[in-house]
């Protein structure tokens, strides 16, 4: 049984479109748990080790457009069930590999089932539910579960690793994104006929795809390769030669992958330049923090990992937060509040640092940059969709998503560099100038939470929709 677009069941519908957004976020973080296990266990080397991370966000990162512009033209259930069904296909080849490059490959197609389900999930609620409060209300609920796949990924990751091994974070997966998937037939509308003379853009989408994949992989990999390394330079060309090649190719089309005229639209435009600037501000906490309670305090990996747990519950309250301010107030003005909250409590959480090894005197600054968090979280998203026409909801989407992992790269690499800055060839992770470069870090976060204040505060209403060239007709 099926549902049209005008009976389906909006809250079990609902159910599956934050369920995607749990999964991809829970899929983020219940790996770094088990990462030492995963090393010892496959005799995995540091650089290896790495890419088990890398290879998620690379193609992620780097097939969004192709996920966006599949939801568009294949339709949006069909384009879900497909990414679900692959992250659970790609969950149960990582549980049970025994190798290095099979789990480097299986965590690369969770990545590509992440990036087909991103922009399809989200477009499904801009297109689903009314732009206003029901949107705003679907969106806060899909963000109240990626902040809890967050909180449970370190929780659940360090239960599982514990108790069943390392195979076992990635083999809960299976059962969850199975269900999703064949659920999906049920709970999500049918998809419209398929438009007749549309093209894939064979040729836009593998240029775009192996441009942003190979740079984010420069971003990625830039810190320890050495930003000057033949190997960074000889990446960061060849992904700057595929997204020339991609601009002409879409300029020539006769039906192209992305329209340029969507970046006519300022919100669009503001919410890439957020979402960048969000993963280059809270984005990066989770990873100089780890760092600062386990080098700085002594910490364990599992109190660090429970560290993290009252700042996501405090986000989710920041993301009920924003839903009730939208009802009064514009995106502009919950994007300034939640960017500039980002920037005191960031700002709170580098000042008490280094006062020592209590929790207590770190929870006045986590408390307020998690309620900006999650206010931002929220707002960005509905930017993003503001003014775009729903035939091109899941390539706006997948626009704002490249933004998002491309600036969570960039801001992660030039942090590390000034962390890095001030110490010493051979100090220590737990020397006094390599936790100082860590709390030199999390003042940059706080410049590019600022930045994100200027770009909400630039960000104004759109005066009239976009107008996109039609389709060319069939020869």
């Amino acid at each position: 049984m099926t549902h049209s677009p005008s009976s389906f069941p909006p809250r079990l519908a609902l159910t599956l479109l934050a369920m995607a957004q749990l999964i991809i976020a829970l899929d983020a973080t219940i790996i770094f748990v088990a990462l030492h296990e995963m090393g010892v266990q496959l005799q995995i080397n540091a650089q290896q080790l790495q890419w088990i991370v890398s290879a998620y966000t690379v193609a992620f990162g780097g097939c969004l457009l192709l996920g966006g512009r599949a939801a568009d033209l294949l339709g949006r259930r069909r384009v879900y069930r497909t990414g679900m069904a692959l992250f659970a296909l790609a969950s149960l080849v990582g549980g049970f590999s025994n190798s290095a490059w099979l789990l480097i490959a299986a965590r690369a197609v969770q990545g590509i089932g992440a990036a087909l389900l991103f922009p399809a999930t989200l477009s499904l609620i801009n297109t689903l539910y009314a732009e206003g409060a029901p949107r705003n209300r679907a969106l806060a609920i899909w963000s109240m579960a990626s902040a809890g796949g967050l909180a449970l990924g370190t929780l659940l990751g360090g239960v599982l690793t514990q108790s069943f091994g390392w195979s076992s974070v990635l083999l809960v997966i299976v059962p969850f994104a199975g269900a999703c998937a064949v659920l999906g037939g049920w709970w999500l509308p049918r998809d419209a006929a398929m438009p007749r003379g549309r093209s894939f853009d064979l040729a836009g989408c593998l240029t775009v795809t192996l441009g942003g994949s190979l740079l984010v992989t420069t971003l990625v990999q830039a810190p320890e390769w050495g930003w000057w390394a033949p190997r960074t330079v000889g990446c960061l060309l060849a992904a700057v030669v595929m997204l020339a090649a991609f601009v002409a190719i879409e300029q020539r089309s006769r039906d192209p992958l992305m329209q340029f005229a969507l970046l006519r639209l300022r919100s669009l435009r503001a919410a890439m330049l957020l979402t960048m600037v969000f993963m280059s501000s809270f984005g990066v906490q989770y990873y100089f923090l780890a760092l600062y309670f386990q080098d700085g305090y002594g910490w364990s990996a599992l109190q660090a990992g429970l560290a993290f747990l009252p700042p996501t519950l405090v986000c989710t309250f920041g993301i009920r937060i924003s839903e009730h301010m939208l009802r009064r107030r514009s995106p502009r003005q919950v994007l300034a509040l939640g960017m500039g909250a980002g920037a005191v409590g960031i700002g709170a959480v580098a000042v008490a640092l280094p006062v020592g090894a209590t929790y207590w005197a770190l929870l006045p600054g986590i408390v307020v940059l998690s309620i900006g968090q999650g206010m931002t979280w929220t707002a960005m998203w509905i930017v993003a969709g503001q003014g775009v026409p729903a035939a091109q909801q899941g390539v706006a989407s997948g626009m704002a998503a490249t933004a998002q992992q491309i600036g969570g790269a960039l801001g992660l690499a030039v942090l590390v560099m000034l962390a890095n800055a001030g110490r010493g060839a051979g100090a220590a992770g737990t020397s006094p100038e390599a936790l100082q470069g860590l709390v030199n870090a999390q003042y940059g976060a706080v410049l590019f939470a600022v930045l994100g204040v200027g770009v909400a505060l630039w960000l104004r209403p759109e005066k009239s929709g976009v107008v996109l060239a039609p389709a060319l007709p069939r020869r």
